[in-house]
């Protein structure tokens, strides 16, 4: 059984629906999802965020024409912050940057201020972008989480729901920095599963790290935006007694060329964006 969310999206979006793919350039293909839909839900006050961060996307499929007709290719990066009214919607950005492919652009900084002002308005927040051409593509090198990772212990699991009643911290102090490579969700539209390695970087009481692995595999079935899962996290551990300094990190698996990473903390600024083996 999956475990559905308690809100629900607005009309008149097209998620989920037969699409027809375009190839050239349409910007009316990006739709963005209230963010208020899901932080209303969960109690989080959308005027006085308890965290600060962003989603940061990388785009692996991006392709459009030179002046000559020439295909050029590029590798996208851009920052959506989380006070951002909307979050942008999965396959609508894969659209999106369908419609480049055939489309012929004067130049790179054409390109990128295109992206930037789309993506800006369907955000309704100013998103940073950024184009990688080839000779950059080593940036992108694949760079392990850092921290300990809890995936090891032997838990008996038999929820795989959400449940933050499974926390627990205990009487010691801890800065300390975990990670798992066993998140898993499903999409809120088609229900096809999110997989993601995530990192919890904390200062405070310590956490149970077997119940914590046990929180982190109830999302198994769970059907949430990669975002509100993040956030959803956050605020459980955020709530546990003695927990200070907090950032959350998710880095999901690559979906029709996109990959998107959420971060969340209450002390620190967003990681270079680098990406795991997975991705």
């Amino acid at each position: 059984m999956t475990n559905k969310t308690d809100f629900a999206l607005p009309k008149g979006l097209t998620l989920g629906e037969e699409v027809t793919y375009e190839a050239h350039y349409n910007p009316l293909l990006l739709q963005g999802v209230p963010r208020a839909l899901s932080r209303d839900a969960q109690g989080i006050d959308t005027a006085n965020l308890p965290f600060s961060g962003v989603d940061t996307w990388t785009g692996y499929e991006l392709s459009w024409l030179n002046a000559k007709g020439k295909p050029q290719v590029g590798i996208l990066e851009c920052q959506v912050p989380v006070t951002s009214p909307f979050l942008v919607e999965s396959k609508s950005f894969k659209l999106y940057l369908n419609s480049f492919n055939q489309t012929r652009f004067a130049s790179l900084a054409e390109v990128e201020s295109t992206l930037g002002r789309d993506l800006s308005q369907c955000a309704d927040h100013e998103v940073e972008v950024k184009v990688f051409l080839p000779s950059q593509f080593d940036a992108f090198d694949v760079v392990p989480l850092k921290g300990t990772n809890i995936d090891h212990l032997d838990i008996e699991v038999d929820s795989y729901t959400p449940d933050a009643s499974l926390l627990k911290t205990l009487s010691h102090k801890v800065s300390e920095t975990l990670t798992s490579d066993l998140l898993k969700s499903n999409c809120l539209i088609t229900s096809q599963p999110d997989w993601a390695s995530i990192l919890i970087k904390y200062e405070g009481r310590a956490l149970d790290q077997s119940a914590l692995l046990r929180y982190l595999i109830g999302y198994r079935q769970h059907n949430e935006f990669h975002e509100q899962c993040v956030e959803r996290i956050f605020c459980d551990l955020q709530q546990l007694p003695g927990m200070n300094k907090l950032t959350v990190l998710a880095r999901y698996t690559r979906r029709g060329g996109l990959d998107i990473n959420p971060f969340r903390s209450n002390f620190e600024t967003p990681y270079t964006n680098r990406r795991t083996a997975r991705q």
